[in-house]
């Protein structure tokens, strides 16, 4: 079966992989709409740092895993490769500005940004949509990132909050919720 033109912009062989345009493959990957997430840690010091996600799943039940993935690059990288803590805090519509503080080069992202500790002591930022406090299941290397697994200890979400989107480089609304 032929894929139709629209969707076939260049063919990917393992020989080849290299000669990928990557601005293209970023608009490709860019295509999927996801939440947006900031994931916040204490460093060896104990000052809170954190970084803007989408890259952010459910990657369990049982147990209770997620998995997200920080680029190497990262200026709170060293925090998350030395410590077993951190939070997934997903954020909802009214905190683009969050995460625009978080995906940002700034020095002090905490900023004028409240937190809260509960388990593992990894900032809570309370006005999020859902937080989930973890422990380091795993690390494993992926290319020019770390995927972090954390086990979920303990969690809190506000089922009335209506989450923050992302898609093709712009914030997004998800719009509502089928009326059944």
């Amino acid at each position: 079966m032929a894929v139709p033109p629209i969707m076939q912009h260049q063919k990917i062989q393992q020989s080849d992989a290299a000669a990928l345009d990557i601005a293209e493959l970023r608009q490709a990957l860019g295509s999927f709409a996801t939440g947006v997430t900031v994931v916040t840690t204490l460093d060896s010091e104990g000052a809170p740092k954190g970084f803007t996600a989408s890259s952010f799943t459910s990657a369990s039940l049982d147990p209770p895993l997620v998995l997200v993935c920080i680029d190497k690059g990262a200026g709170c990288y060293p925090a998350f490769t030395s410590k077993t803590q951190f939070v997934v805090n997903i954020l909802c519509q009214d905190q683009q500005h969050v995460s625009s503080r978080f995906a940002s080069k700034s020095a002090d992202k905490f900023a004028d940004i409240a937190w809260v500790a509960h388990i593992t002591g990894s900032p809570i930022l309370p006005d999020s949509m859902a937080w989930l406090d973890c422990q380091l299941h795993d690390r494993l290397e992926a290319g020019d990132h770390l995927i972090l697994i954390g086990r979920v200890l303990s969690f809190g979400y506000s089922p009335e909050k209506q989450p923050l989107g992302y898609h093709r480089g712009s914030y997004i609304a998800f719009g509502l919720k089928d009326q059944k």
